[in-house]
């Protein structure tokens, strides 16, 4: 075990708990080639907490405990995976919830640094973002087994991390204590959410391949949708249009730059009419748009869409590109402010970690004035509650949004 030493004024944030030092705040390591735990202190020796240390990765060392007398080591590992398990009982103890997709480990805000993990149905899905989740592998899916026998769990590696981690794109399937290679295309897993009924194919879609994030959201537009014209932006494979079709929506225009989402989120209009979640005519009420939501927001007409839904991809993964994703955000909801309906509801979110939520409310009014409307916010909304926001750690506060009606 090796010894890291801080620069002075750098370790203050790393007292408060914030699990990330970059290389710049490094001053001296004992073995700058030694991959494993580190103890970290200040100049004058004092302990500031145990962490994994990797010259390979993007961030270097990554933080684990503050407790000095705690041993860092396989056991950890499985009591820190269990812990978070534990926290989300509410959602998997009751055998008769409306919904069975939620997240349980969410990466450092569950003091689990590059892990995250979520259930669908009898489905786990790891993403693996960070080089020492990647090393924890074996332990990671055989304590989620042994904790939730899951018919069957994913490891994946995310791809926006893979370059700066050194990681491959990969993904691993494993079952009854051991990885396999599927011999054919695996078969749907059907869950639901607030009595929604969604699939995923295992090992394929987007991240985790559901947003369960967006949980609270969905539930927040139910009271705009009654005889409603809809516009689901971004829409994914449709999970806010179906909480709109439930809700009595006249119509739903769904536009996403993937044709297979798109065919998805038809199979899911299919799936809850014949399990009579919606009514039995969606199908006829729902249109879908192959096209990028930004070029697509200038062709549609004026005084159609009585709610919008804007829920973009992330645009800005760091503080770097924040400005620019500020204008993108500015321009798609002046947009949507210029073609709803007077009087009409538009559902904006952000799920770039540099855009704050006090940000995105000085981005709308900017979009309003340049618009030339009045905007009221009925609404703050953020991520589900499994996606705890942990205050040593501001990073994990990522998803933003409002509820905001347009008056001209």
């Amino acid at each position: 075990m090796q010894t890291i030493t801080i620069k002075d004024g750098k370790e203050k944030q790393l007292l408060r708990h914030h699990p990330w030092v970059f290389s710049g705040a490094i001053d001296s390591i004992s073995n700058s080639e030694e991959i494993g735990i580190a103890k970290t202190v200040t100049q004058d020796g004092s302990f500031i907490a145990w962490g994994w240390y990797d010259p390979k990765s993007h961030i270097p060392l990554r933080l684990l405990s503050w407790n000095e007398e705690q041993e860092v080591d396989d056991k950890w590992w499985a009591k820190t995976i269990a812990a978070s398990v534990l926290r989300r009982s509410p959602f998997f103890m009751d055998k008769t919830t409306p919904t069975t997709t939620f997240r349980i480990i969410f990466g450092e805000a569950d003091m689990l640094p590059g892990l995250v993990a979520d259930v669908y149905g009898t489905l786990i899905r790891v993403d693996i973002s960070a080089r020492v989740a990647w090393d924890h592998k074996d332990l990671i899916v055989s304590t989620l087994e042994k904790l939730l026998q899951p018919a069957m769990i994913i490891i994946t590696t995310d791809t926006a991390y893979c370059s700066v981690e050194g990681l491959s794109e990969t993904v691993l399937f494993y079952q009854d204590g051991a990885y396999f290679t599927p011999s054919k295309r695996l078969e749907a897993v059907r869950f639901r959410e607030e009595g929604l009924v969604y699939e995923v194919i295992p090992g394929k879609g987007q991240k985790s391949g559901f947003f369960c994030d967006q949980r609270e959201n969905r539930k927040a537009i139910k009271a705009y949708c009654k005889g409603a014209v809809v516009l689901d932006g971004c829409s994914y494979t449709g999970a806010f249009t179906l909480h709109a079709l439930r809700s009595g929506a006249a119509w739903v225009d769904l536009i996403d730059s993937s044709a297979t989402a798109l065919k998805q989120s038809l199979a899911h209009v299919h799936i809850n009419q014949e399990a009579n979640t919606i009514p039995k005519d969606s199908r006829e009420r729902v249109n879908i748009i192959k096209a990028d939501i930004f070029r697509q927001m200038r062709l549609i007409e004026k005084n159609k869409y009585d709610l919008i839904i804007l829920d973009p991809p992330k645009l800005a993964s760091t503080k770097a590109q924040a400005d620019k994703a500020a204008k993108a955000y500015k321009d798609l909801n002046r947009l949507a402010m210029e073609k709803i309906k007077n009087g009409g509801i538009i559902a904006t979110f952000s799920c770039s970690g540099a855009i704050s939520s006090e940000m995105l409310r000085t981005i709308l009014a900017w979009s309003a004035q340049d618009a030339g409307v009045e905007v009221q916010i009925l609404r703050t909304l953020g991520q589900a509650e499994d996606h705890p926001i942990r205050l040593s750690f501001p990073e994990s506060e990522y998803l933003n949004g409002f509820l905001i009606r347009v008056i001209r």
